[in-house]
């Protein structure tokens, strides 16, 4: 199988690199960065040029984003003309339904199948192959790609969200619109348990075994509790979802409010901070318009009121 994957950065290095080791990939990597393919293992053909790539069988593109994606896949010069007729682009950026959408059409023209395999996971779950993903396009395309997939950390059965490669991008967008409200909604609790003389990282303990418990408590809430912004995922990446959940929600007639205040969150914070790296920096914000991080040094009980 000849396979070209497009974007080996923070996340593309380490597929790119697992791929690699796969006996029956044939595989040659293409980014604009020289930095990027030069960390990539020796053996590995690597390019900056797009005329490298021809005859895939497989195009796999891992791009920063939706505009990234038009910017290699759309008009004159597609990348999509490096594909044989009968092969796939398989798209795990997280991308824009809409752009998706037009995407998918200018390959199926040209006898491409798509598959949308947007991930869950960052750089560290990359390169020890546990990624996440919601797949969606052509089953019999799907059945194709599997493989790789699970080469890349699926694991057993691939989680399907249909034959419509927007699809995919929905549902990952809806559970990152999920997280990032979590993460505001969890922080504001513990500046609420604060306030009120109790120990944060005691209550937090105390939430995840009660009714408001959630995958955020049980996975992620010690990164607020140690004043972990992380770093993979920049603030500006955050808000570009959030419109585009918001952009969904309005073309839906869908009352949003709940996330709708929470974007208007993110894109404060985006303001505050500027497009630094930290999808955690939303939390930050409430934390600083709230009293100080919830991070140690180790909370201190107020003392008890005289009379």
């Amino acid at each position: 199988m000849r396979v070209g994957i497009v974007g080996v950065g923070r996340m593309g290095g380490p597929i790119a690199r697992a791929l690699h080791r796969a006996e029956d990939a044939d595989l040659i990597a293409l980014d604009v960065d020289p930095v990027a393919l030069a960390g990539l293992p020796e053996g590995l053909r690597a390019t900056t040029e797009a005329r490298d790539l021809s005859d895939l069988d497989v195009l796999v593109t891992v791009l920063p984003g939706p505009a990234e994606v038009a910017g290699a896949l759309g008009g004159d010069g597609s990348l999509l003309e490096a594909v044989r007729p009968g092969g796939v682009w398989l798209d795990l950026t997280s991308n824009d339904p809409g752009v998706a959408t037009e995407v998918a059409g200018r390959a199926a023209a040209r006898g491409i199948a798509s598959v949308a395999a947007p991930m869950s996971g960052g750089p560290a779950e990359a390169r020890s192959g546990s990624l996440d993903f919601v797949v969606a396009g052509d089953p019999e395309a799907v059945g194709r790609i599997a493989p790789l997939l699970r080469r890349l950390g699926a694991g057993g059965e691939l989680r399907r969200a249909g034959a419509d490669v927007a699809a995919a991008h929905v549902v990952k967008l809806l559970g990152n619109a999920l997280w990032f409200a979590q993460a505001l909604a969890t922080t504001e609790a513990l500046l609420v348990a604060r306030s009120a003389g109790l120990d944060p990282e005691a209550v937090a303990a105390l939430l995840r075994t009660g009714p408001g418990a959630s995958r955020f408590l049980d996975r992620e809430v010690d990164h607020v509790l140690a004043g972990d912004l992380m770093p993979e995922f920049g603030i500006d990446r955050v808000v570009d979802e959030l419109r585009s959940v918001a952009a969904l929600a309005d073309a839906g007639q869908v009352e949003a409010s709940v996330l709708d205040a929470s974007l208007r969150v993110h894109v404060a914070a985006l303001d505050r901070y500027g497009p630094a790296l930290g999808e955690m920096l939303g939390a930050r914000l409430v934390e600083e318009r709230s009293g100080g991080p919830l991070a140690r040094p180790p909370f201190e009980p107020a003392p008890p009121a005289e009379g």
